[in-house]
């Protein structure tokens, strides 16, 4: 094994790790299933390109279609609506009932094949796509950093917003940029872009956290009885 294709099985390994360790920390610390259950997908994306590298599988294998389906649930819905909707719990206090986390995971599967299906077809149109859906992301992850520098948390703040930066980088280059010296299985890129995911996915779920905290701590400060809902009441 050379040293591209060490580094290529490491970095994979490292999301795979991210996505099942923090998505599980997602549903049972925070019951977010929307979050926890889109980590574990990445991860299990993660593990179907790790067999299929360690098999030696090729482009018949059914590994092969079910990477392209992976690809294109994430990128279309899972890492765009899914992610904006589980953030908007502790941005925004959003609650969704079972019935909307259902739908927009069936949502995503049918994206996830139709794009995988006609994804020759759809050529530049779907590389568009796909760019749009992440820059609407990117812009609400760093408004999501905001809210994290507001609360006080500075360094979580700058890690979403750094992350978020370099994970719209990997989206732009993903289709319409190739890196000099590159290779024709992209192992650079892919190092670089699963590097990139695994850090995104630790980072959000620490900054996730940290805006719980300083939720939490503002409701017990208002809450009846408390020091500074008291304070409130006599200065009023």
């Amino acid at each position: 094994m050379d040293l591209k294709t060490t580094l290529y099985a490491l970095a994979d390994l490292f999301m795979i790790v991210a996505g099942f360790t923090y998505g599980w920390k997602f549903i049972k610390n925070y019951r977010n299933y929307l979050l926890g259950l889109e980590w574990i997908i990445v991860a299990s994306s993660g593990t179907n390109f790790l067999v299929y590298g360690v098999v030696g599988a090729n482009e018949t294998s059914p590994m092969y279609h079910l990477a392209f389906f992976f690809d294109a649930f994430s990128r279309s819905v899972g890492i765009t609506v899914i992610l904006v909707l589980g953030l908007m719990k502790v941005t925004h206090g959003f609650k969704p009932p079972l019935a909307v986390d259902i739908g927009v995971f069936g949502l995503a599967i049918v994206g996830g094949l139709f794009m995988s299906a006609f994804a020759d077809d759809l050529g530049l149109a779907a590389a568009i796509f796909y760019v749009v859906m992440n820059a609407l992301t990117t812009l609400f992850l760093l408004y999501f950093a905001w809210r994290l520098w507001n609360a006080g948390e500075h360094r979580h703040a700058i890690a979403v917003a750094a992350i978020s930066a370099a994970a719209a980088a990997i989206a732009g280059v993903y289709d319409f940029y190739r890196i000099p010296g590159d290779d024709e299985h992209h192992t650079i890129f892919y190092i670089l872009a699963l590097i990139t995911w695994a850090c995104q996915m630790v980072v959000c779920y620490f900054g996730y956290r940290a805006l719980q905290n300083s939720n939490d701590r503002i409701a017990a400060d208002q809450a009846p009885g408390s020091p500074v809902a008291s304070s409130v009441r006599v200065s009023d």
